[in-house]
C-alpha cells in the first residue's frame, strides 16, 4: 500500500505505490454542506480566464520585445542579452543565447490549450535556435529549463501527432535538439566523483583555456542531484544509456556521502574529493530538488532504490529539520543544532512533495505558515526569519508556493486552496504587472520592481495557477499520465516500463517489461481507506489549519503604526558603533573627531571616512577609532543584506498609472517618507542638471519634483538648491555608468550635519534613472509618487479617473457659463 500514517511506501511495492501516488490526489472529497466556502463554477471559470489573459500578456510581451533573447526585461521593454546588459553575476549563467523563455514555455502553451501557439513555437525553435554557442552556462539550470523544456515540448508534440489531428509534419526535431543539449552537458561529468562541474561551455565543454570554465571545485547538492529525470528520460526516449548512467552515478555518490549518523546531506560539496564544503542541511536552496528527484525518479523510472533513499532522507528531515510548521536548517553532523535563523522561499515546494508521498498533515501545516507570511507581504520574500521578519526582500515571481497550493487542492479538494491561489494571482496582477510583461519584486516591503521576468514564471507559475482553476474534464490531456519535473515540464510515466541497457555496441537495446493485467493488479494498486488516511476527512484540512490560524501574527505582531527611527543617545553607549552612525548627526560627527576620524566628501557626493590615530584625543580614543573603522568595513561587506529599507519612485501618470515602481535610496537629511502618504508631483529636469548652483529654471521647478544628477557636490547641497527653487522634492540620479539596484546595494544619501533641508529626497541608480528620463522624453509630462511603499495601481487608476471626471465637469461648467455670457 502507499500510505500508513505518513504515506511512506514500503520497499518492493514499486508498482502499487507508483499508481497509488497518482490516484491519491483525487480521493478526498469535501462535503459542501459542511459550512466550507466553495468557489462557484463561474468564479473558477473567471479565475481561469484571468490566468489565461495574464499569461498571454507575459508571453506576447516576450515575443514582442525580447525574442530571440533568452529573457525579457519588462521595465526596459527589451530582451536581456548576455555581455550587452550589465552582468548580474551567477544569475546570468542561465543565459545561453538559445531563446530560453520560448523553450521553457513550450509545454505550458500546450497545457493552457494554446495549441496553435505551441505549434508555432516548435517551428520557431526548430528553425532558429542553436546550441552551438561559445558561452558558459549553468549545468543545473540548462538541464531543468532547456533540456527539460525540449523534452516536455517533444512529449506534447508527439502526443498531438499521434492523435492524428495536429503536427503531422513533426519528426522528433525537439528530441534531436534535446539529445544535442545532453551531449553538450556531458563534459561537465568528467570528474573523479561523477558529480558534474557547476558550469560548462556549450561549445568547448571544460577544455582549459578555451572553455573559460572547468576550474571550479564546488557545487551545490541540488545542482549535482537534479539531473536524473531529464537525463533518464532522454536515455529512454533516445535509447542512448549514457545520460541516465551519468545522472545515476552522481545521485549514487551524493547518497554515499550522506552523514551516516543523521542521514542528512549538506548544501555544497567538493566535486573532486567528495568533501562537504557547507554542512548546513535543510530542504530549501542548495538541496531542495535533490530530495524531489529521488522520489520522482522512483515514479518516472520505476526503480525502488530511489524510493528507499528518499524514505531514509525523509525520516531524517522530519526528525531534525521539521519543527512544527517551520523547516529550519541544521548542521548535518550536529542535527540538533540549528544553523541559521531564517528560511528561504524555495522550501515552499516541500508541502507539494509531501502531498505526493501521502504525508498530508505536515504539508497543510507548513503551507499555512507560508501563506500567512505571504498575506503579510503580498508575496513570499526570498527569505524570512523565524519570527517572520523579512531577511531577503526580493520576490522574482517564484512558483513554489503555487505548486504546493495546487497539489494540496488536488489532494483535499478543499476550496480554501482555491482562495489561496486567487490571492496569489491577484497580487501578481496588482503589484507585478507592467506595460511590457510582469516584473519581479525588488523589495516586497516597498513594492519596487526589478527589471526581470524569469522563464520559470511562464513555465511553472502560470501552469500551476491554470491547473488549479481548471476542471480535469476541461483538459485535453490526462495529467495522471505524467510527472512534473522541478521546472514543471511533463515527462510520461510510461518510461518506467522502458529500461536502457548498456552494451559494447554503438546501438543500445531498449527492453520493454510487461506487467500483469489490470485484473491481476486490482488489489495491489488499491489505496488505503480514505477514512484511515484522513480521519474526519470532510473537514480534515480545516481541522489541521485551525490551530495555526494566527501562527505568524502571534510570533511577530504587525506594528499598529509606523514609528520614526529614534536618534541614538550617546549617553546610553560608551562609544559610537558603526551600525548606529548617522552622517548628519552632529554628536556623531563630534564623536568621530574625538576618535581621529574625519569625513571627506568625494567629487561624486560620496562620503569617505579617514582615520588618523595621532589626531585622536587620547590613545583610548584612537583604539576606539580603529575598532569603529573595522566595524564599518565589515558593515559595508554586508550592506546588500542590511536592514536599510529603500523608498520607491512610482510612475502615476498615464500610460503607467502606478504599474512601474523604481527602487530608490533614502536620504539622511530632510523628512523621512516612512509612514507618510508620500509626495506626488510632476518631474522636471533641473538646469543645470548637476544641481550644484542655483537652478536657472526655478519657475518651472516650483512645486514640482526636480531631477538632478549625482556628482560635483554633496547630495545635501543638491537638495538645498532644489529647496531654494521651491521644489516639492528631489530625485538624484547616479552618474556612474551601468549601476542598477539589481546589482548594487541601496544606500542612504549622506548629509553634512546641518539640518536645514525640509523637502524629501531620494536616489536612483543609473538604470532606474534612465528609465524615468526615457519616460519623460517619450511622454513629455510624467507624474510620480515618492513614498516608502508603492500604492496599488487600482487605487491610482481610480484617483486618476476621479480627477479626470472632475476636470471634465469643470470644463462643462465653463462652457455653460461662456454660453450664458454670449446670450
Amino acid at each position: 500500500m502507499c500510505g500508513g500514517t505518513t504515506g511512506w511506501a514500503a520497499p518492493g511495492m514499486e508498482l502499487g505505490v507508483f499508481v497509488c501516488v497518482i490516484f491519491l490526489l483525487a480521493v478526498v472529497q469535501v462535503d459542501k454542506a459542511a459550512g466550507v466556502q466553495v468557489m462557484t463554477s463561474k468564479e473558477k471559470l473567471e479565475a481561469k480566464k484571468q490566468v489565461l489573459e495574464m499569461f498571454d500578456h507575459a508571453y506576447s510581451s516576450y515575443l514582442t520585445y525580447a525574442y530571440p533573447a533568452d529573457e525579457l526585461m519588462p521595465l526596459s521593454c527589451k530582451g536581456r542579452v548576455r555581455g550587452v546588459d550589465p552582468s548580474r553575476g551567477d544569475v546570468d549563467d542561465i543565459l545561453g543565447g538559445y531563446s530560453l523563455t520560448l523553450i521553457d514555455t513550450l509545454d505550458t502553451l500546450a497545457v493552457l490549450g494554446h495549441l496553435d501557439k505551441f505549434e508555432d513555437a516548435v517551428k520557431m525553435i526548430i528553425l532558429q535556435v542553436s546550441l552551438d554557442n561559445d558561452v558558459v552556462v549553468s549545468v543545473f539550470e540548462t538541464n531543468i529549463r532547456v533540456l527539460g523544456g525540449l523534452l516536455g515540448g517533444h512529449v506534447v508534440a508527439s502526443l498531438l501527432r499521434d492523435q492524428g489531428e495536429r503536427m503531422q509534419w513533426y519528426r522528433d526535431e525537439l528530441l534531436t535538439l534535446a539529445k544535442e543539449c545532453g551531449y553538450r552537458l556531458l563534459p561537465a561529468f568528467n570528474t573523479t566523483t561523477g558529480m558534474p562541474y557547476p558550469r560548462v561551455n556549450l561549445r568547448h565543454g571544460i577544455v582549459k583555456g578555451r572553455s573559460r570554465t572547468g576550474t571550479e571545485t564546488d557545487t551545490c547538492t541540488a545542482c549535482a542531484g537534479t539531473m536524473i529525470l531529464e537525463f533518464g528520460a532522454l536515455s529512454r526516449l533516445t535509447g542512448d544509456p549514457i545520460f541516465e548512467e551519468k545522472a545515476r552515478k552522481a545521485m549514487q555518490f551524493l547518497w554515499e556521502r550522506r552523514q551516516r549518523s543523521s542521514d542528512l546531506v549538506g548544501t555544497v560539496i567538493n566535486i573532486h574529493t567528495g568533501d562537504w564544503v557547507r554542512r548546513e542541511s535543510g530542504v530549501g536552496a542548495g538541496i531542495d530538488s535533490y530530495y524531489e528527484y529521488l522520489f520522482k525518479a522512483y515514479m518516472l523510472l520505476g526503480d525502488a532504490s530511489f524510493l528507499e533513499r528518499f524514505n531514509t532522507h525523509y525520516a531524517a528531515v522530519m526528525r531534525y529539520i521539521s519543527q512544527g510548521p517551520l523547516l529550519l536548517d541544521v548542521h548535518m553532523h550536529k542535527p540538533n543544532v540549528v544553523s541559521r535563523n531564517f528560511m528561504d522561499s524555495l522550501l515552499a515546494f516541500w508541502p507539494g512533495l509531501q502531498v505526493l508521498t501521502g504525508d498530508i498533515k505536515p504539508a497543510i501545516e507548513t503551507h499555512e505558515m507560508l501563506y500567512q507570511v505571504l498575506q503579510r507581504h503580498s508575496f513570499l520574500p526570498e527569505a524570512f526569519t523565524t519570527d517572520f521578519k523579512v531577511h531577503w526582500p526580493q520576490h522574482p515571481l517564484r512558483p513554489e508556493l503555487v505548486e504546493s497550493t495546487y497539489f494540496l487542492y488536488k489532494a483535499t479538494n478543499d476550496p480554501y486552496y482555491l482562495g489561496v491561489g486567487r490571492t496569489i494571482m491577484d497580487n501578481i496582477q496588482r503589484h507585478a504587472r507592467v506595460p511590457c510583461g510582469f516584473a519581479g519584486l525588488k523589495d516586497v516591503r516597498t513594492g519596487s520592481h526589478e527589471d526581470r521576468m524569469d522563464s520559470y514564471f511562464l513555465a511553472e507559475t502560470f501552469k500551476y495557477l491554470y491547473l488549479l482553476f481548471t476542471e480535469e474534464e476541461d483538459l485535453w490531456l490526462d495529467l495522471d499520465d505524467y510527472v512534473f519535473t522541478t521546472e514543471a515540464h511533463l515527462l510520461p510515466l510510461r518510461l518506467a516500463t522502458s529500461f536502457v541497457n548498456s552494451t559494447q555496441n554503438d546501438s543500445p537495446t531498449v527492453t520493454v517489461t510487461t506487467f500483469p493485467t489490470a485484473s491481476d493488479r486490482k488489489y495491489q494498486q488499491s489505496c488505503p481507506n480514505v477514512n484511515y488516511l484522513f480521519p474526519g476527512h470532510k473537514t480534515y484540512a480545516k481541522t489541521i489549519r485551525h490551530p495555526l490560524k494566527a501562527f505568524v501574527e502571534q510570533r511577530c505582531p504587525q506594528p499598529t503604526s509606523a514609528r520614526p527611527r529614534e536618534k541614538i543617545q550617546e549617553s546610553r553607549k560608551p562609544a559610537l558603533r558603526a551600525r548606529d552612525f548617522i552622517a548628519d548627526n552632529p554628536e556623531h560627527i563630534q564623536a568621530l573627531r574625538k576618535m581621529g576620524i574625519r569625513l571627506v566628501t568625494m567629487q561624486d557626493g560620496r562620503v569617505q571616512l579617514l582615520h588618523t590615530s595621532t589626531q585622536a584625543f587620547s590613545p583610548d580614543d584612537a583604539e576606539e577609532g580603529m575598532r569603529f573603522m573595522q566595524e564599518m568595513i565589515e558593515l559595508s561587506k554586508t550592506q546588500g543584506e542590511s536592514d536599510l529599507q529603500p523608498r520607491v519612485v512610482q510612475l502615476t501618470s498615464p500610460p503607467f498609472l502606478g504599474s512601474i515602481v523604481l527602487t530608490a535610496g533614502p536620504a539622511q537629511f530632510g523628512p523621512d517618507l516612512v509612514g507618510t502618504p508620500g509626495v506626488s508631483g510632476t518631474v522636471v529636469i533641473g538646469e543645470s542638471i548637476k544641481g550644484c548652483t542655483d537652478l536657472t529654471n526655478a519657475a518651472l521647478v516650483r512645486d514640482k519634483i526636480v531631477l538632478m544628477e549625482r556628482g560635483s557636490c554633496m547630495f545635501i547641497e543638491k537638495a538645498r538648491r532644489a529647496q531654494d527653487a521651491g521644489a516639492a522634492a528631489a530625485i538624484v540620479i547616479d552618474n556612474t555608468q551601468g549601476t542598477s539596484s539589481d546589482t548594487s546595494p541601496v544606500f542612504a544619501m549622506s548629509g553634512d550635519g546641518v539640518k536645514d533641508v525640509y523637502i524629501p529626497s531620494v536616489f536612483l541608480f543609473q538604470k532606474e534613472g534612465h528609465l524615468l528620463m526615457d519616460a519623460i522624453k517619450e511622454h513629455g509630462t510624467v507624474d510620480v509618487l515618492l513614498v516608502d511603499k508603492a500604492q496599488p495601481p487600482e487605487k491610482i487608476i481610480r484617483k486618476h479617473a476621479e480627477e479626470e471626471e472632475a476636470r471634465l465637469k469643470e470644463m462643462d461648467i465653463n462652457v455653460e457659463l461662456k454660453v450664458k455670457d454670449e446670450l
